[in-house]
């Protein structure tokens, strides 16, 4: 068929569909450049000349101290202390000292952001110059996850694309790739349940999930949490899709069935992901693959983990006056409370989801294996003895994906806005030498942004689960195969 027949054969409700798409994607990817492009500006500000001998410029990290949006970010930070400066490959000859120091190449990401650190310091010789390559290698990313949020939700990306969190964090970490893994498992199920030229699913239930886990097991070895979202998928491919079964299987196969060999092939697909991923690492550089883990071990729950458990330890022993460090105590328990709480917070997502789905019940819902993916992220940045305000990115999909409330919505993003404000301002403060006061808008926009954040999160393990997906996303797959003839 000629490209003029397809458009031909379009009823005027189609054409009428697919405008509205495109014109979402131009719309939103014209907000992701400018956002993009105000986040880039604003954090280029720490870097620049004059530059000390290791190429560390000396406006670092302040930058212009009256600028609205702090200039401090993570890219630049890592320039020095990980030998990224050296251009050393990472991990293959790396270690941890006695004292918690990373070196010869280890950085305390997973090992593929730590390739994306390296391959962003090629031909770089000063943080400024480090910066923007690395800024151009995440740029893609941000515009690939908008167009799979317009895919999935159309005008609903916006909420990712004309936000705040873009402008603070598109280029403030190496949060981009990985967001877009996440998004992309997810668009890929549901780009594989829509219906074909034939009517039928463009692929199998269990071959999307594989590939959905492939990505998933891509963003573990970027930055880890898109791995919590192997259990919720491989979920839903052993309930062959809820409700919406006759979409994925062979008639000859029972309704009630569940479909054991789809779960461990979905759960085998992401471990091998992360074993051809890492795997090298592991062989050739062990104790540098190791040092990672290591060091996220030892971090202790200080001012600059921003999680409940430094806060709420300020608030119930008042802090040590002039200090911001915490007890050995403290950190025992943090390092057997956060694992132990994350955990639990897993299990009540899944079996939330699980109740979602009745199999009780003679016609069985769907289970919601978007809704508990984003469960468990929420009660693993709750509970996590590391909260980065970064992370908000991570998040933010949801919020496009789910149909959550408004205030929620709007509360969360004020929040993090106070939290980005102040929280940067507050570590100039305490670091100064010359040991200046603390304003109190400074420590009381953090606490605003901490508590309110934590509040809402744990809000969000249950409702997530409960959310229904927004349109377009709801109806994709909802076309049955055509009944076989007599």
């Amino acid at each position: 068929m000629s490209d003029d027949s397809k458009t031909a054969a379009l009823g005027p409700l189609d054409r009428t569909r697919r405008g509205d798409a495109v014109t979402a994607a131009v719309v939103s990817v014209l907000f992701t450049c400018l956002a993009m492009a105000w986040s880039f500006a604003a954090k280029l500000q720490c870097g620049g000349p004059p530059y000390k001998a290791e190429g560390r410029s000396k406006r670092w990290p302040i930058g212009d101290g009256d600028a609205v949006i702090p200039c401090y970010n993570d890219m630049m930070n890592l320039w020095l202390g990980r030998d990224i400066n050296n251009h050393v490959f990472p991990y293959i000859h790396g270690s941890i000292t006695s004292g918690g120091g990373l070196v010869g190449g280890s950085v305390e990401y997973p090992v593929l952001s730590g390739v994306l650190m390296w391959l962003g310091a090629i031909g770089a010789h000063t943080d400024r110059e480090f910066f923007i390559h690395s800024a151009l290698i995440l740029a893609p990313f941000g515009i690939i996850v908008t167009l799979l949020l317009v895919y999935l939700v159309r005008w609903w990306a916006l909420l990712w694309a004309a936000t705040p969190p873009l402008v603070l964090y598109a280029f403030h970490n190496w949060e981009l790739p990985v967001v877009a893994t996440a998004v992309g498992g997810i668009a890929v199920v549901a780009w594989g349940a829509s219906p074909g030229r034939d009517g039928n699913p463009r692929l199998s239930l269990r071959a999307a999930g594989v590939w959905a886990a492939i990505l998933f097991g891509i963003g573990f070895s970027l930055k880890m949490y898109p791995g919590f979202f192997v259990l919720p998928l491989a979920l839903y491919v052993l309930t062959r899709g809820g409700g919406f079964t006759q979409r994925f299987r062979s008639p000859k196969e029972v309704a009630t069935d569940l479909d054991w060999r789809g779960f461990w092939t979905v759960a085998g697909a992401a471990t091998a992901t992360v074993v051809v991923t890492q795997g090298p690492f592991m062989v050739l550089g062990w104790e540098g693959w190791r040092a990672a883990l290591s060091f996220q071990g030892k971090r202790k729950a200080e001012v600059d983990t921003n999680s409940i458990w430094y806060w709420g330890w300020r608030i119930v022993t008042g802090g040590e006056p002039g200090s911001y460090k915490t007890s050995d105590s403290l950190n025992t328990f943090v390092g057997i409370a956060s694992p132990l709480l994350i955990a639990v917070s897993f299990v009540l997502a899944v079996w939330l989801g699980w109740r979602v789905y009745r199999p009780d019940k003679v016609t069985m819902g769907i289970y919601p294996w978007i809704g508990v993916c984003g469960a468990m992220l929420a009660g693993f940045m709750v509970f996590h003895k590391v909260h980065s305000p970064q992370y908000t990115l991570w998040i933010l999909p949801f919020f496009a994906l789910l149909k959550i409330r408004w205030p929620v919505i709007v509360a969360y993003l004020v929040a993090d806005l106070a939290l980005d404000l102040t929280i940067f301002r507050l570590f100039g403060i305490i670091n100064n030498p010359a040991h200046p006061p603390m304003k109190w808008w400074v420590i009381g926009g953090v606490n605003l942004g901490v508590w309110v954040h934590a509040a809402l999160l744990i809000y969000l393990i249950f409702a997530f689960v409960k959310a229904a997906p927004r349109a377009p996303l709801a109806s994709m797959g909802l076309k049955l195969p055509p009944a076989a003839s007599p």
